[in-house]
């Protein structure tokens, strides 16, 4: 029977509720491997599995449990061994690098600010803010709406003019954060977003983040900002050394969801 990995922990932090279920269906039951000073927080895997929200829900779900009781390396959703001992044995393997990483990451939690422009805000925006813009539409107006050749460069200039100001929001975003953050990673780029950031936040300070959250939802209100967490530090887990034999690809090797 394959092995679902769903987290690293210290050994002294492996506590879950009893009987927990995971991902599967029936849910399969949640257990912990240790080895030395390190534990991984398992289950059975369940065969076919595909990432259904109900089994993305239970593997968050064990995580959060997981880390009440302290740090957790999370490990991306269908992280699957061979077995039990495979796990155990990338334990010993890495247990220097998990130790580290587990010192790193305590008490911190992630982050993830997406932003994009509300569309008429950031048109009335760079409209205001170039006066060969305003220059240019106020003339087109004037002339019934102008020739088609003046339509269209007015619109490539909107069209660069936004551009620009992507590029700049997403700089301004961030500034605006990363002061109150211990790390900071930037996420895959996609055309529904400006700027796709998580960043690594001290618990203690989770309020203050979101206070500068605010203020940059204040200061642009062009943006549209989503923000989600807190998270186990997911884009703070760093691989570390190659995959041991025996694992299978995209096993027990730690990453983002």
């Amino acid at each position: 029977m394959s092995t679902y990995v769903y987290g690293i922990t210290a050994v002294g932090h492996a506590a879950l509720p009893e009987g927990m279920g995971g991902v599967g269906d029936p849910p399969r039951e949640v257990r912990v491997l240790r080895q030395g000073e390190l534990a991984a927080v398992v289950s059975d895997a369940p065969e076919g599995l595909r990432p259904k929200r109900k089994d993305l829900l239970a593997h968050q779900n064990v995580l959060a449990e997981a880390g009440a009781a302290g740090c957790v390396l999370p490990m991306r959703f269908g992280s699957v061994a061979p077995d039990d001992d495979a796990v155990t044995g990338v334990l010993a393997e890495r247990a220097e690098h998990y130790l580290e990483r587990l010192r790193a990451l305590d008490g911190k939690v992630e982050y993830n600010v997406k932003a994009s422009h509300v569309e008429e805000a950031v048109l009335h925006r760079v409209m205001s803010e170039d006066p060969e813009l305003r220059a240019m539409a106020e003339a087109n107006r004037q002339a019934g709406g102008g020739s088609y050749d003046d339509r269209l460069r007015l619109g490539e200039m909107v069209v660069a003019a936004v551009k620009a100001r992507e590029g700049e929001d997403a700089r301004e975003v961030r500034q605006g954060l990363e002061p109150q953050a211990a790390a900071t990673s930037a996420g895959p780029e996609s055309s529904g977003w400006l700027t796709n950031l998580s960043f690594l936040v001290d618990r203690g300070s989770a309020e203050t983040f979101l206070a500068a959250v605010e203020q940059i939802r204040k200061s642009h209100p062009h943006l549209e900002l989503r923000v989600n967490g807190p998270l186990p530090p997911y884009s703070f887990v760093d691989p570390g050394p190659a995959e041991p034999a025996g694992t299978t690809a995209g096993g027990v090797g730690a990453g983002t969801e």
